[in-house]
């Protein structure tokens, strides 16, 4: 039974989902679609706002402390069509004056508008889809780009005068090495990005890899890529907050964050999962749009934007609060629990104790936090605070 007194509002973010892909990577498992011959842009940024102003009932004047364009490509939409969404949105819901806004490109669509057109449509952040720098490895995974573009897209970035970005890179690539692993690594970092998202690739179910599996490298090197291009980030000043994330001090992504931190999100776009918190009647809710965006967009006119709809119940925010909070270096804030799930803290702790017992976690004032054996085994922890 939920304590209602306990929960509260916590901060509130906005993700757009973009669907669609010049082609879909044979690894990729998001609701991506390819790109049609004539991307009915206009059309799905009409939905966006369409859907934003239905979602705004669940969170009115509530701050908005961040935006993310997420995908899908989308980059494949233009600096104008960026531009004419945020200024909707605006007006619809109280986007914070220092919103963090950020922007997914893939370096392969970088020709559709420049980071300055973006920059000046109000992107203040890119998330660049690198994934490798390495040509051989980029065609092994599908990506449309190579290195060339990769250059192309950093220095219109450096002309942009975004200096807040990301690089996305993957390792244990099929047929990669450890060297070639870490040469990834060294030129992410020669690139001064802000940030550098660093994971490892895995097959999951209904891609084209999982159909189709491409040899990967054994186990034991693909540990000695993630130690190695660890030791890298750290020396370059990257610090790691997060499983596979690494920032320049200060510079981590807000809007992650407060994922991870189980934070709010009005999700608007074809397939978009949201999570508001609604404390005056003691209820999380969830929420999922419709997954094809010609489905989606059909609500112009019929309204029907949700295919699924749903609270959270008192079991299920247990184990999302932990699975998210526990990815975080910091660890778990103990007083979050109670104002994020509407539980007490007792609901809880005999499963931290036995953590605690096993070497997993410690308890450090007001967080929990992962020991070196814990992090190791994140995924263990997380699972003993399964429903």
């Amino acid at each position: 039974m939920v304590v209602e007194s306990l929960l509260s509002t916590p901060p509130l973010s906005l993700y757009v989902h973009m669907p669609w892909c010049v082609r879909k990577c044979p690894y990729c498992d998001f609701n991506s679609h390819k790109v049609p011959d004539s991307l009915p842009a206009e059309k799905y940024i009409r939905a966006l706002i369409a859907d934003l102003e239905n979602e705004t009932v669940q969170a009115w004047g509530r701050p908005v402390g961040s935006v993310y364009f997420g995908g899908g490509t989308p980059s494949l939409f233009s600096a104008h069509q960026i531009s004419d969404f945020l200024s909707a949105a605006r007006a619809l819901v109280n986007i914070r004056p220092d919103a963090e806004i950020t922007l997914e490109a893939n370096p392969g669509t970088i020709e559709y508008d420049s980071f300055s057109a973006y920059q000046q449509a109000g992107i203040n952040r890119v998330s660049l889809g690198v994934q490798s720098f390495d040509d051989d490895m980029l065609k092994k995974i599908g990506r449309i780009h190579g290195r060339h573009e990769i250059d192309l897209a950093l220095q219109s970035l450096a002309e942009s005068g975004i200096s807040n970005f990301n690089i996305d890179l993957m390792y244990a690539l099929p047929g990669q090495s450890a060297s070639r692993s870490l040469h990834d690594v060294d030129s992410a970092i020669a690139a001064g990005p802000s940030h550098i998202s660093f994971y490892q690739l895995t097959i999951e179910p209904n891609t084209l890899f999982s159909a189709q599996p491409p040899e990967l490298p054994a186990e034991d090197m693909a540990w000695d890529m993630q130690q190695s291009g660890l030791e890298a980030l750290q020396t370059a000043g990257y610090l790691q907050y997060e499983i596979s994330a690494f920032a320049r001090d200060g510079m981590q992504s807000r809007h992650n964050l407060n994922y991870w931190r189980y934070g709010d999100f009005l999700a608007i776009g074809a397939g978009a999962h949201g999570k508001v918190t609604l404390p005056s009647r003691g209820l999380v809710r969830r929420s999922v749009k419709h997954k094809h965006p010609e489905r989606y967009m059909r609500a112009i006119d019929n309204g029907d934007w949700k295919a699924a709809e749903s609270a959270v119940d008192d079991n299920e925010r247990v184990f999302e609060f932990f699975l998210n909070q526990l990815r975080l270096r910091q660890g778990v804030n103990v007083g979050d629990f109670s104002q994020r799930t509407g539980l007490p803290w007792s609901f809880v702790e005999t499963r931290v104790q036995q953590a605690v017992d096993k070497g997993f976690l410690t308890r450090h004032e007001k967080r929990l936090k992962p020991t070196t054996l814990g992090w190791r085994f994140v995924n263990d922890i997380q699972q003993m605070f399964l429903p």
